[in-house]
């Protein structure tokens, strides 16, 4: 059985039981709990500090974990990743006043700057020749320059309003980050298997995020047009109907190009269009 280590609360831990739910596994949310059995999988559930997950599963307390890859790359540890995860996207990047003329990079140079990832920023800045004072912080980043304890900061962004409330201006991204799949290098050959087992799941579940099943009745003679216009994941299905003169045309489509699609096969002639939701997508 394998043990995995998700974050405690937040956002990231909706989403990774939102994950673990679509892929046919059942695992409390509550970050009440420190250790449950998930349903569906032989799996438990260990819930933990984002800060403290790559740390469980290079020590072999937990198989394998979902976190953050910035905190993966932060802690440094001896992890395998295993695979992305397609949400959590966030990056990490430097921030500066807003009245700040900034030339590039070289202004860091003799600066403070605050930051809850002073690894990161310490390789960034050592890699690019930047002489600069790193103050780590643990929380509220945002308000050091503002209080007078650092020029810049070095934090977490998502939409960027944080920083606008802060009067500071997202000048350079360091890393880009989302949630990943880490896992104990050298499971056993059990663990190892039951692993493959669980990332077929979750490719299968985020390969059909976004898709939609679409079902259509056809003419006949249009049907090279509309292999034409749908392509599909190979090529749509064509099904005889009672009508010989119409076929059933099945197929798969991202939910971006749906509605353009769909026009464009009524255009020549397609009726009684059906779109389903995909749950999952296995290959």
């Amino acid at each position: 059985m394998l043990t995995i280590a998700i974050q405690n609360k937040g956002r990231l831990n909706e989403d990774t039981v939102a994950l673990l739910a679509d892929a046919g596994i059942s695992a409390s949310a509550s970050h009440r709990k420190l250790i449950s059995d998930a349903k569906g999988f032989p799996l438990h559930v260990l819930y933990l500090r984002d800060d403290d997950i790559p740390q469980a599963v290079a020590m072999g307390v937990a198989d394998i974990g979902i976190v953050g890859l910035n905190e993966v790359m932060e802690k440094g540890c001896e992890v395998e990743i295993m695979m992305s995860l397609g949400f959590g996207a966030c990056r990490l990047s430097l921030a500066v006043p807003k009245a700040v003329d900034y030339p590039g990079v070289e202004w860091f140079n003799g600066k403070r700057v605050a930051t809850s990832y002073p690894k990161i920023l310490k390789d960034f800045f050592k890699e690019n020749n930047i002489t600069a004072s790193v103050h780590e912080i643990a929380g509220s980043v945002e308000v050091a320059p503002a209080v007078g304890m650092a020029d810049a900061i070095f934090d977490i962004v998502s939409s960027g309003g944080t920083l606008i409330q802060n009067g500071l201006r997202e000048e350079d991204t360091v890393i880009e980050s989302e949630a990943v799949l880490i896992a104990t290098p050298g499971l056993d050959e059990d663990k190892a298997a039951a692993l493959d087992k669980l990332m077929f799941r979750f490719k299968s579940t985020l390969e059909s995020r976004g898709m939609k099943y679409v079902l259509m009745n056809l003419p006949k003679q249009k049907v090279k047009d509309a292999v034409a216009i749908l392509p599909g994941m190979k090529s749509p299905t064509i099904l005889p109907l009672a009508n010989p003169e119409w076929v059933s045309l099945h197929v798969v489509l991202h939910e971006d190009i749906l509605w353009e699609k769909i026009e464009q096969l009524k255009n020549i002639g397609a009726e009684d269009i059906l779109v389903l939701a995909l749950e999952n997508l296995i290959k």
